[in-house]
C-alpha cells in the first residue's frame, strides 16, 4: 500500500456504496450514511475521473455512449466497481444480525475501512461490542470524517491501529483487545491481498482467544484469478487497478485448500458462496448491470 493512500482506497468503497443507494433500484445494501463520509468535492472527483477512465474499462462502451456521461459512470460503477462490496456486505450483515440474535456479544471489523455499522445499528449499543481494525492512515481519517459529518462516537465502538500482517500486533489484538465472549469477525475485500502464509496465520491467532461457536464471513478469490477475464475483462481491470494502486493482489483458492486452511485454525466452513450462488441471492432479474463478480467467493466458517 502506498504511504497515505489507504483513505482513497476508503473513499472510492465508500463513493460506491454512496452511489448505489442515490441512484439504483432495488438496493441490495442501504448504507445510507455513506454518502456523508464523502465532500461533495470528492464526489465530484470521484465522478469525473471514473467517466474520463471508460476508454481504460471498456473502449467499445466509450464509443456507444460517449455523449452521455451519467450512463458512463453508471456503466461503471454497476460494472466494476459496486458488485462485490455491495453483496459481500449485506450478505456479511444478514449473518452478523443472526449471531448477535444467537447469543454473540462482539464484532470485530478487520480492514473496516469507512464501515458505518455501529452508527447504522444504534439499538445495538447495550448488546454488541465493536472493535473496528485497520490501519493508522485509514482510522485517522475516518475519524476525521465522522467529526466532520458530526456523528458521535458510539460508545460500543472502539477502534485498534495495526497491520494485520504484523505479528506482534496481531497478538496484542488477541491478547489486550478481545473479550473471550461469543464473538463474529468479518474480512472483506482483505484476503486477496494478503499471502496465503498471512491469511493462515491471522486466522490461526485470531481464534485461539474466541470460543466455538465463534465465526468469521469473507471473501475471497478462486485458482482462476489470474486467468480470467471476466464481463468486459473486469477481473483483469481489477487486478491492474490493485496493482497500480500499491496492493497487489497476491492469493487465489481451491475451495479443498481454503477448507484445510480454515481447518488448520480450528473452523468448519457452514457457508460457501459460488459466483453464481451470489448472483441468484443478490442480482437475480435485475435489469441493470449488477451482475456477480467471477472468481470471487463468500465463506461463513464456525470455530468448532
Amino acid at each position: 500500500m502506498k504511504q497515505n493512500e489507504s483513505s482513497i482506497t476508503s473513499l472510492i468503497s465508500a463513493f460506491g456504496r454512496a452511489y448505489h443507494c442515490q441512484y439504483d433500484t432495488p438496493l441490495i445494501f442501504d448504507d445510507y450514511l455513506a454518502k456523508e463520509l464523502i465532500t461533495p468535492q470528492e464526489f465530484a472527483g470521484i465522478r469525473e475521473n471514473m467517466i474520463q477512465g471508460i476508454h481504460f474499462f471498456n473502449p467499445d462502451m466509450a464509443h456507444l455512449i460517449k455523449d452521455d456521461p451519467d450512463e458512463i459512470l453508471r456503466w461503471i460503477v454497476q460494472t466494476q466497481l459496486a458488485p462485490t462490496p455491495l453483496a459481500r456486505a449485506a450478505y456479511c450483515e444478514r449473518v452478523l444480525l443472526h449471531e448477535v440474535a444467537l447469543g454473540g456479544t462482539q464484532y470485530v471489523i478487520l480492514g473496516a475501512g469507512l464501515d458505518t455499522f455501529a452508527f447504522r445499528y444504534p439499538e445495538l449499543k447495550d448488546r454488541l461490542n465493536i472493535i473496528e481494525v485497520d490501519i493508522p492512515v485509514t482510522q485517522q481519517f475516518k475519524r476525521s470524517r465522522l467529526s466532520s459529518a458530526k456523528l458521535p462516537i458510539p460508545s460500543n465502538l472502539h477502534f485498534v491501529a495495526m497491520d494485520l500482517t504484523d505479528k506482534g500486533s496481531l497478538s496484542r489484538l488477541v491478547t489486550e483487545e478481545l473479550s473471550s465472549e461469543k464473538s463474529f469477525v468479518s474480512l472483506l475485500g482483505v484476503s486477496f491481498y494478503l499471502t496465503k502464509e498471512d491469511l493462515s496465520r491471522l486466522l490461526q491467532v485470531l481464534f485461539t482467544k474466541l470460543p466455538s461457536g465463534s465465526s468469521i464471513v469473507f471473501d475471497y478469490a478462486d485458482e482462476h484469478l489470474f486467468d480470467t477475464k471476466g464481463i468486459s475483462n473486469r477481473v483483469d481491470h481489477m487486478i491492474q487497478m490493485a496493482a497500480a494502486g500499491g496492493e497487489p493482489m497476491k492469493s487465489g483458492y481451491a475451495y479443498g485448500k481454503m477448507e484445510a486452511l480454515l481447518d488448520e485454525a480450528g473452523l468448519l466452513i457452514y457457508e460457501h458462496l459460488t459466483p453464481e450462488a451470489i448472483q441468484e441471492q443478490y442480482f437475480q432479474d435485475r435489469i441493470d448491470h449488477l451482475r456477480s463478480f467471477e472468481t470471487i467467493h463468500f465463506i461463513h466458517a464456525v470455530k468448532k
